[in-house]
């Protein structure tokens, strides 16, 4: 049975369930979960909680399987968790943990809270996950992404109390929050409790937040990664490309690994771009290169608005920053690394956000990123 994260006070109500499976690639949010089923499971007596974390190839599961089976004498029900950082229990945890699985039906004296990162699709055909799913509960936890996140900030706010100005003056500054914690949830969070010491609620009435005290307030501690980044220069949103860029050179992120990010992109439009002109359908050509999911919007947006030219000179610029990167000099190019990344992002994201007539001139436009 799968659960979406929103609904677990309304699954509570029906009464717990002797198996979850929670998996994920934001902490907060399944540590939130956790400890709404805890809180849950301790008022209906599960007074006792073993935690067992799987680590290295050679985990001891025997101990994990009888702690299952067995109550110490002051307790009645147990909650049994069993943390699986990497996501991969092996050849003998598979096999434990579709015994787990099995033994948990109708098991009302044990609580069995399964914890797992994000797992690839392959990982979640695996005989022991089908296991889980079948006999228990799994929820499964996507990251807040970009576009989300003010929403998310403004319900978290209004949770303790707090709300930010009404209309334009009150976008503005979610827009602003949510750029300062965007990819760090867990920090996210911290921030916004922060605010509620900070501006703490008075007479029962809600507290509404100007601009400037969040300004003040709030740290910049946002992460980002070189997939949102692709993201980001693919949907041409290039403001927020550059403030990526520049956090990821401050967290001391490769220089090489971004222009691979960026390389790989352009190398994907210009296969789909020539699989579109030997008359395959765009969705064919989308699968046929690997590219998926929000890419595959993004693809299908930009590429018919990009010409030929357009791809031969991205293609020519991303080779020149290759070798910039790897310490070569380019004529008319920054020597600076980071600088040449900025331009070629730039270059990218004009392309991709460009109509078509502008798509034809000789070369693709630079936008505002850099020398």
């Amino acid at each position: 049975m799968n659960l979406a994260p929103a609904q677990l006070q309304e699954h509570l109500k029906r009464g717990i369930k002797s198996l979850y499976t929670l998996h994920g690639d934001e902490p907060l949010l399944v540590q939130e979960f956790a400890d709404a089923l805890r809180a849950a499971a301790r008022e209906q007596g599960y007074t006792e909680r073993t935690v067992h974390t799987v680590a290295g190839a050679h985990f001891d599961w025997s101990e994990v399987l009888a702690s299952g089976g067995s109550l110490s004498l002051f307790a009645d029900k147990q909650i049994v968790e069993i943390r699986i950082p990497s996501g991969k229990p092996g050849k003998d945890g598979s096999v434990a943990l579709q015994q787990i699985a099995e033994r948990a039906q109708g098991d009302d004296s044990t609580l069995t809270l399964v914890l797992l990162p994000r797992l690839d699709s392959m990982t979640t055909k695996g005989a022991w996950f089908g296991a889980l799913e079948s006999f228990g509960t799994t929820v499964k936890f996507d990251p807040i992404d970009r576009r989300n996140l003010p929403q998310w900030i403004a319900q978290r706010l209004h949770q303790q109390g707090q709300r930010v100005a009404a209309g334009e003056e009150g976008q503005r500054t979610l827009q602003f929050f949510a750029d300062r914690v965007e990819g760090n949830l867990l920090a996210a969070h911290q921030e916004i409790q922060k605010l509620g010491l900070l501006y703490p609620v008075s007479g029962g009435a809600s507290a509404e937040l100007s601009f400037d005290q969040v300004e003040n307030a709030v740290l910049n501690v946002a992460r980002y990664d070189v997939f949102k980044l692709s993201e980001a220069v693919l949907g041409g949103q290039a403001l927020r490309v550059q403030r990526m860029l520049d956090g990821l050179q401050s967290e001391g992120e490769s220089e090489v690994l971004v222009h691979w990010a960026l390389s790989e992109d352009i190398r994907s439009m210009k296969r789909v771009k020539d699989a579109l002109g030997a008359g395959r359908p765009m969705p064919m050509a989308l699968r046929e290169n690997r590219v998926w999911g929000v890419k595959e919007k993004l693809f299908e947006r930009a590429l018919p608005h990009i010409g030929e030219t357009t791809l031969a000179n991205l293609l020519h610029a991303a080779h020149k920053v290759d070798g910039i990167v790897k310490g070569l000099k380019q004529p008319d190019w920054p020597t600076d690394g980071w600088q040449a990344l900025q331009r070629l992002a730039g270059m990218v994201c004009s392309a991709c956000t460009a109509p078509l007539a502008s798509s034809r001139t000789s070369r693709a436009p630079a936008g505002n990123f850099g020398p």
